[in-house]
């Protein structure tokens, strides 16, 4: 019985690649420049004004926005967009600075459970406003009402399109 090779995905190696015109290079160049810069600045304004990382600042606003300031690990991984492992290893960080406990969810023992402590309330509230400072000056600020939704909008449609290439 013979095997059969398994079909590329994608365009062949003879289809000629779609390159992008004039245009189409230079939004891409923009939009590259845009997610290498942004996540950069944020870095920078978080670790200098609370010494946390953007993904620390964001899984502590995350848990904060939970009516009892907790989720499971696995579903805050999935809404920050990490690892389960990476995950892990940073709430082990913020657990070691009294922002964040981890236990095992009481309603499945499998599972566990990150909390925002009290302390890590405190520290995010206090955060809160020099960031939010932060995105006003590096975007609100700069667009016109119509347009931050239109940057919103084409922001979810990009990010559709993602998620539905990679399940």
């Amino acid at each position: 019985m013979g095997r059969t090779s398994p079909q590329p995905k994608g365009p062949t190696l003879t289809t000629e690649p779609r390159w992008l015109d004039d245009d189409q290079l230079a939004s891409w160049r923009a939009l590259a420049t845009l997610t290498v810069r942004l996540p950069w600045a944020l870095e920078r304004q978080l670790q200098h004004d609370a010494e946390l990382s953007f993904m620390e600042y964001h899984v502590l606003a995350r848990l904060s926005e939970e009516p009892d300031r907790q989720l499971r690990m696995s579903v805050l991984a999935e809404l920050t967009n990490s690892s389960l492992s990476r995950l892990s290893h940073m709430v082990k960080r913020l657990e070691a600075r009294g922002y964040v406990h981890r236990a095992p969810d009481q309603t499945n023992g499998r599972f566990t459970v990150a909390t925002l402590t009290d302390l890590g309330h405190t520290k995010l509230a206090a955060t809160a406003p020099s960031h939010v400072d932060e995105v006003r000056r590096l975007i609100v600020d700069r667009l016109s009402a119509d347009e931050l939704r239109l940057l919103g909008d084409l922001a979810d449609r990009l990010v559709e399109g993602i998620e539905r290439a990679d399940p």
